[in-house]
Order: structure tokens, then sequence, then C-alpha cells
């Protein structure tokens, strides 16, 4: 896999999290350095493992479904993607609060926002390619985006939200369809 895929891959996977991060930013009514760096270690960290989770389940399926790999990887980057365009339709904005999520809340926005990324490393594993690289990147772009994404919201609340969503989403599909028409002309 190329490393501009790559990036793609991580980008769209990043945008739920990066969202979600711009709401929590919205929501902070005294942003300090240190919130805006756990909301993004929290994202970071379950988009870059929930990848290896899903590498390690596909590779242990691999020689079952190898027939059709390129159409589940197509399917559940689809589906994925065709989610992320649904909920950015139905967002709607919140009013600002006061405190930062808690730990428990963000330990739970954090795996829910990278269940994607167990989807797209059992897909990795299907393609054989190696995880150690696309976790790290995934999880690195994520920290990044989620990071700059709390003080996006904190400056301009949920004017980007929807569109983000919306961005990743047709990604994750374009990537999906690459790798479908990739295996089908081979």
């Amino acid at each position: 896999m190329d490393f501009i895929t790559l990036l793609f891959i991580a980008c769209g996977l990043a945008m739920d999290s990066f969202a979600v991060s711009v709401a929590s930013g919205f929501t902070i009514s005294d942003l300090r350095p240190k919130n805006a760096f756990t909301i993004a270690l929290f994202f970071g960290f379950f988009q870059g493992f929930m990848p290896v989770i899903g590498w390690f389940a596909g590779y242990n399926m691999r020689d079952v479904i190898a027939g059709v790999d390129h159409w589940i990887a197509f399917s559940l980057l689809a589906i994925i993607g065709l989610k992320m365009i649904y909920e950015s339709a139905k967002m709607n904005g919140k009013d600002r609060g006061n405190d930062p999520p808690k730990i428990a809340a963000l330990l739970m926005l954090s795996i829910a926002t990278s269940i994607d990324a167990l989807a797209v490393g059992f897909s990795l594993s299907l393609l054989k390619v190696m995880i150690i690289t696309p976790a790290l990147v995934i999880g690195l772009v994520t920290f990044v985006l989620s990071f700059l994404g709390v003080y996006i919201g904190d400056r301009f609340g949920h004017f980007f939200e929807k569109k983000l969503e919306l961005a990743g989403g047709v990604i994750l599909i374009g990537i999906g369809l690459k790798i479908l028409v990739e295996h089908l002309s081979q």
C-alpha cells in the first residue's frame, strides 16, 4: 500500500474523532492545552490500536476468504463511508457547556469512533498489508487532527463538523472503490 493511500485512509478514519473533538472544543468554556492533549491522546490511541485488533482477526481468516477479500474490503469501507455520510446529515449543534469530557465519556467516545478503524484493520489483513505502519500513521494523524479539532471547535463551533464527517465518508468509499478496481483488473 502506498503512503498517499495510507494517509487518505488515516484522514478518512480520523474524521469521526475530529468531528467529536470539534464538538468537545465547542463545549469547553475554559479550554486548556491539557484538555486538547487528553482528548487527542484518547482518540489517537484507540484509532491506532483498533486496526491492530481487526488485522489479527482478519489474518486468522485470510485463507478462508481469499477469493472474495477485495469484495469484503470494498464492502466494509463502503458501509463505513455511507454510515459517516448518513451521520453527517443528522448531526445537530449543541450549546456550549463548561467542562471537558470526563475520562469515562472519552473512553466511550474513543471506542465508538474507532470501530471503523477495526474494520479497516480487518480489510488491511485481507490485502496482506502489514499493520505496524498503518496503525502508527492512523494513530498519529488522528492525534494531530483531534488536537487541532479541539481548538477549531473552541473557535468555530459546529460550522465544519458536518462537512468533515461527509468528506471522511466519501474518502473511505473512494478507497474501497480503488481496492475493488485494482483487484478486479488483475
